[in-house]
């Protein structure tokens, strides 16, 4: 059963909902919207397709999006841009 106050500290699918950053896997979308939730912002993950049934990345079959609240927006930018990449580099090169 959902607990009330995790619904009530959720987005909902409101006006203000903005996009943060698109990636190509649930996974990948989970540890964003974990780390934003640490940070104190809640989000929304979209996807195009069902995790799991068939991950595929072709096509944006496998894209999903993570929305947050506007008044959040600035603040969670920032934190994603701040996450290392895989790679070595700083922080992501991509935008959005």
């Amino acid at each position: 059963m959902d607990d009330p106050d995790e619904k009530k500290d959720r987005p909902t699918d409101s006006p203000d909902l903005r996009e943060v950053k698109r990636v190509w896997g649930p996974f990948e979308a989970d540890l964003i919207k974990n780390f934003l939730g640490s940070h104190g912002i809640s989000c929304v993950i979209r996807g195009r397709a069902a995790p799991f049934v068939y991950p595929l990345t072709v096509d944006g079959m496998a894209e999903f999006k993570i929305l947050v609240q506007e008044k959040d927006f600035e603040k969670a930018r920032d934190l994603i841009t701040a996450i290392p990449s895989p790679g070595g580099e700083d922080g992501p090169s991509e935008n959005g």
